[in-house]
């Protein structure tokens, strides 16, 4: 017995020093002998988008031996709740957290007390402002798809000078301000232009932008040329113009690239639609914190996952794809 005791002791005393060892080092990561916990944080969770967006990412980390924790805002804009899920993530020991922030700005002090502690935090679909705030971002350009989408309804009104009612999405969202810059760059037009003859918020929800062009339609139906932040303000805006008598008569053209949207161009309920890729976003983010996990890669900068114009009414000098390679490349 007198031998056996201090064996033991000398025992439990190495398992105690190992124990400590293996919690400093997966400070901020979770337990290295566990799985890589990977949190999502997307601005809601009901949004088709979103919706794949998490769904791809929970199975790619699947592949790559993985845990995808996902939460989400309880709106467009809840950056109180994006903030309240960061902290909670940080606590879970994730080693990395994937965001779409709704407003950049708002979350920004969460960011960086996730990267003081040794997260690893990455963008995916909506930059941050500054951009250093992550350390790397994934996503659409957002300034190109607005403009893709301005130069197809340019392109479609010819010599016709525009009479353009604008959808936007949430006031001061990152997103929104981009794809709206963009498309006015696609336009050759300004903010303040006489060819803008209405703009209202649509936080990119249907009925909301019914209602918004609805009111924008008792001022002013001369629209000829309609801007949509996404396809569910599309469809918003389609339904309006209906009722109004004006359908078919006014070039529509939004952005997404959802399986419905793209069943909507070929049904002719708008005219094109620029497609996102928000399957490789989550996938390339979930690669990026699994590498980070294993050896300490860190990603930087801007990574651009791309952004496809589809129509079935191809105009020249602008590269498209038709409905039926965006039905077989869509999401939702």
């Amino acid at each position: 017995m007198r031998r056996t005791v201090p064996a033991v002791l000398l025992t439990v005393a190495l398992l105690g020093t190992a124990a400590c060892t293996q919690t400093k080092s997966g400070s901020g990561g979770g337990d290295s002998g566990g799985p890589v916990k990977i949190g999502l944080v997307t601005k809601t969770d009901t949004n088709p988008y979103f919706v794949k967006l998490r769904e791809s990412a929970k199975a790619h980390g699947q592949t790559k031996g993985a845990e995808v924790i996902a939460v989400a805002g309880k709106f467009d804009g809840d950056n109180e709740g994006q903030v309240a899920a960061i902290e909670n993530l940080v606590q879970q020991g994730v080693k990395g957290i994937l965001i779409t922030p709704s407003n950049s700005t708002g979350i920004l002090g969460a960011l960086k007390q996730a990267k003081e502690k040794g997260v690893l935090v990455i963008a995916l679909d909506t930059e941050t402002d500054p951009k250093d705030a992550v350390d790397a971002t994934y996503a659409t350009n957002n300034v190109t798809a607005g403009e893709l989408e301005g130069k197809y309804i340019k392109a479609t009104l010819g010599t016709t000078p525009p009479r353009l009612l604008m959808m936007d999405g949430t006031p001061g969202g990152t997103v929104d301000e981009q794809r709206h810059r963009g498309f006015l760059q696609g336009m050759g037009l300004k903010d303040g232009d006489p060819a803008i003859i209405g703009a209202a918020p649509t936080n990119g929800d249907q009925n909301k932008a019914q209602a918004a062009m609805e009111n924008l339609l008792q001022r002013d139906a001369t629209v000829n040329a309609v801007y949509t932040l996404n396809e569910p303000a599309a469809r918003g805006a389609v339904a309006a113009l209906t009722a109004k008598g004006l359908a078919g008569k006014v070039a529509v053209g939004s952005i997404d690239g959802g399986c419905q949207g793209v069943a909507d161009v070929k049904a002719g309920k708008y005219l094109a639609t620029v497609m996102q890729f928000p399957k490789k976003m989550a996938e390339q983010g979930v690669d990026a914190v699994v590498a980070f996990a294993k050896d300490g890669t860190k990603p930087a900068g801007f990574q651009d996952t791309g952004a496809q114009l589809i129509t079935d009414k191809p105009l020249p000098g602008l590269d498209s794809k038709d409905t039926t390679w965006g039905a077989q490349n869509c999401w939702g």
